[in-house]
């Protein structure tokens, strides 16, 4: 328990037990170190051109790692719902041309071994933050983890859950704060950027922002991603899409190329403010 907030830390979390902090080594990108990284890409893969173009021009805006849903959890079941596999093996066909590292969602645990044999790094959602078995699963497989925090859940219930993947021998984890539910209805949820430098000083994980579904609005986007650097994130996870009016998931929220083009040229100079290492663009 640490004096100075009133929530108990799970022990393996638990800064006290790794003061250094923890660096998330994602294919030879390091999260939680020196350099402030930025996770880039679309929403989910929709076909090759779209997929390619937008990784393309978020690598030549200084994104390090590429993101890209292949299985999507949606609300509606009527909602589009991934490629699956076709996704997977186009983020490695992208990976192969740009060098970024993937991270993509595994949602259930049957999916976790196909999926780890394609992605870098697996991202649980905020629905399944708190499915334990898959949370199992996913330390087992010891590939790095992105683990969202759950729309309802306090940072304790967050830090047990990243204990679930600790428990198992993966230390390779990045927290992610990406807003809650709250009775504020003018945006889709609400960015508790106080989040992190709280767990900051609770764990030793890394911790990272994504401003895009902690909105669900593009304009506000930028302002937040900014926020986030500025408040000691170690990195940002963001949504960008070459024709976000026309994207079958989430185009409300993501950036598209031009805005992310110019959302890390703002962040380059807060970088240089902060004194923090950011990119080589």
């Amino acid at each position: 328990m640490k004096p100075d907030v009133g929530i108990s830390v799970p022990s393996k979390a638990d800064r006290k037990s790794r003061m250094e902090g923890t660096k998330v080594n994602v294919s030879g990108i390091t999260v939680g170190g020196s350099e402030f990284i930025v996770i880039a890409g679309p929403c989910a893969v929709e076909n090759k051109d779209q997929l390619f173009e937008t990784a393309r021009s978020v690598k030549s805006g200084g994104a390090r790692i590429l993101r890209g849903g292949a299985f999507k959890p949606r609300s509606s079941p009527y909602s589009f719902q991934g490629m699956g596999e076709d996704a997977l093996k186009l983020l490695s066909d992208i990976r192969k041309e740009t060098g970024l590292p993937v991270v993509t969602e595994v949602m259930d645990t049957r999916q976790v071994e196909l999926i780890a044999s394609y992605a870098d790094m697996l991202q649980v959602g905020s629905r399944n933050m708190q499915n334990y078995p898959l949370l199992k699963e996913v330390g087992m497989s010891k590939k790095p983890v992105l683990l969202k925090r759950g729309m309802m859940a306090t940072l304790e219930e967050f830090l047990l859950a990243a204990e679930y993947i600790l428990n198992q021998g993966n230390d390779q984890i990045i927290l992610c704060e990406r807003g809650i539910r709250t009775f504020e209805t003018s945006t889709r949820n609400t960015l508790d950027l106080s989040a992190v430098p709280m767990l900051k000083h609770l764990t030793h994980l890394p911790v990272i922002v994504d401003p895009s579904h902690g909105t669900g609005l593009r304009w506000m986007v930028p302002s937040l991603a900014k926020a986030a650097m500025a408040v000691g994130a170690d990195g940002l996870i963001m949504e960008v899409h070459n024709n976000p009016e026309a994207a079958l998931c989430d185009g409300a929220q993501s950036l598209s190329l031009e805005e992310f083009a110019l959302l890390m040229t703002d962040l380059k100079k807060i970088s240089m403010a902060i004194d923090r290492e950011f990119g080589n663009f």
